[in-house]
C-alpha cells in the first residue's frame, strides 16, 4: 500500500515498492487508495513497476478512470489490475481491467463472480443489471469506513468475527440501522445461518 502520513514522492515510492519487491520472492500487488493515504500512486510510477519481476498487478481505488485506462493501456497484459473499490468493479472491467479485491464480496460473493463472468461472455445488460442492483448494498457498506460495516454485518448474520481494533469502532445506531436495512434487499452467499438477514 502506498505509505500514508509522509507523502513520499513518486520516486520514492517507486524505490519503497521495488525494496519490497526485491526482498521476497513472492507476486506483489500494489494497492493505490489515495482517500486514505493521501497520496496517489501516479499511472507513470505503476507503469514503471510493473516492470519488476514480482509485482504482479495493482489494486486501483483512485477511481480515476483516465489514470487507470493509462495503468491498463501501458503495462503488459500478465499485469492485472483490479478494482479497489466495489462500486468500480464493472466500470475497471469495461477498460480491461481482472477483477476486484472487494469488500462487498464478503456478503454477495457470487453475485459478483456472476456479474464478472456475464461481463465476460458478452452479456453485457445483465451484468449491468447485477452491478446496479448491488450498488445499494455497496453503498451501505461504506456509510462508515470499511471494514466497521461489513464486520457489523457479518456479525448480525451469524459469522462471528469480532469487533473492529481500536481506534476503528462498531457502527453507531443509525449507520448499523442503515446496514441492517440494506441487508434485509439481498440473497447473503455466505454459507451461514442467516436468520436475521
Amino acid at each position: 500500500m502506498v505509505p500514508c502520513y509522509n507523502r513520499p514522492t513518486q520516486q520514492g515510492l517507486e524505490e519503497h515498492f521495488k525494496s519490497i519487491a526485491r526482498n521476497t520472492a513472492l507476486p506483489c500487488i500494489l494497492y493505490n487508495v489515495p482517500s486514505r493515504t493521501a497520496t496517489n500512486l501516479a499511472a507513470d510510477t505503476a507503469i514503471r513497476l510493473s516492470r519488476v519481476d514480482n509485482i504482479v498487478g495493482i489494486k486501483e481505488a483512485s477511481s480515476n478512470f483516465g489514470q487507470i485506462t493509462e495503468i491498463i493501456n501501458r503495462t503488459e497484459d500478465d499485469f492485472l489490475v483490479y478494482s479497489g473499490n466495489d462500486g468500480d468493479t464493472l466500470p475497471i472491467l469495461a477498460l480491461g481491467g481482472y477483477g476486484v479485491i472487494s469488500v462487498a464480496s464478503h456478503l454477495v460473493g457470487n453475485q459478483i463472480k456472476d456479474m464478472m463472468e456475464k461481463f465476460l461472455a458478452g452479456q453485457y445488460q445483465e451484468a449491468g443489471s447485477i452491478h446496479r442492483s448491488l450498488l445499494p448494498l455497496v453503498n451501505a457498506l461504506f456509510v462508515i469506513p470499511n471494514p466497521m460495516p461489513v464486520k457489523w454485518a457479518l456479525n448480525y448474520l451469524g459469522f462471528t468475527v469480532g469487533k473492529p481494533r481500536l481506534p476503528l469502532l462498531e457502527p453507531d445506531e443509525k449507520a448499523a440501522s442503515l446496514v441492517q436495512a440494506a441487508l434485509k434487499g439481498y440473497k447473503i452467499d455466505l454459507p451461514i445461518n442467516t436468520k436475521n438477514a
